[in-house]
Formats: C-alpha cells, sequence, structure tokens
C-alpha cells in the first residue's frame, strides 16, 4: 500500500464508509478505512473519534472526490429538502464538526449543530 493516503470522506456509521469504499474500488480506487475496526468494537464513540475516514492515495484524490460528489448525500432539513446555503444558495451543504473547544472534545454530542457548504466554504451553525 502507498503509505501516502488523505481522507476524502469521514462517516458515523460504518457502512456508509464500506458503501463509498465499494465504489471506488469499483473504480479502480485503492481504499483504506480508518477506525473502522474502533467502530466495529464500539459503535457509540463514533462522533468522540471523528467517525470512520475513507483515505485514497494522494494521486487519486481528485478522482475519488469526484466519483464521492456523485454519490455524496447532503444535509436535509427535518422535511427532507436540501438545506440551502444562505450565501450563494448552493445545495450542497454537510454538517460540519469543529470540535475545537475542550467541552466538545470531550462531550462531542453536546456541540450545536454547524452546515457547511461545499461550494462556498461558509459555516452556519443553525439551519438555513
Amino acid at each position: 500500500m502507498n503509505s501516502k493516503f488523505c481522507v476524502i470522506g469521514a462517516f458515523d456509521y460504518l457502512t456508509d464508509a464500506e458503501l463509498l469504499r465499494t465504489r471506488l474500488e469499483a473504480e479502480g480506487i485503492e481504499v483504506f478505512l480508518k477506525d473502522a475496526n474502533v467502530m466495529q468494537a464500539e459503535p457509540f464513540i463514533s462522533s468522540a473519534i471523528g467517525g470512520v475516514k475513507v483515505m485514497v492515495p494522494l494521486a487519486d484524490r481528485e478522482q475519488a472526490e469526484a466519483i464521492y460528489n456523485q454519490v455524496r448525500g447532503y444535509a436535509v432539513d427535518n422535511a427532507g429538502n436540501l438545506l440551502v446555503c444562505p450565501n450563494c444558495k448552493a445545495k450542497r451543504m454537510e454538517r460540519f464538526y469543529k470540535r475545537d473547544r475542550l467541552w466538545y472534545k470531550l462531550f462531542p454530542f453536546l456541540e450545536p449543530a454547524k452546515y457547511k457548504c461545499l461550494q462556498c466554504g461558509m459555516i452556519t451553525r443553525h439551519q438555513p
């Protein structure tokens, strides 16, 4: 395995990471799932470790990100509608975790919900 890997996505559930892994491997991209074994042993600590990370070789990063963007699920509101960025009006928002304070590192489930626009990069604290 190539030792130069990068993270293209992190998932709270191992199943979601496995689905992306399968899709990437079908396209001929080597994939490594970091923290997958930890998640199988203790699934309730997902938010504490940052979830299962899907890692690919740096050389395949652009191709892997393009595939991920095709199959990715974006953040939705309670009615199932895609969240809209208040800045650029794109419907490409995803849940964002910063965990910059010790309190949120110890108790990540208390961190207020934040969303990041994948088009302009704006982070909002509440559902737009």
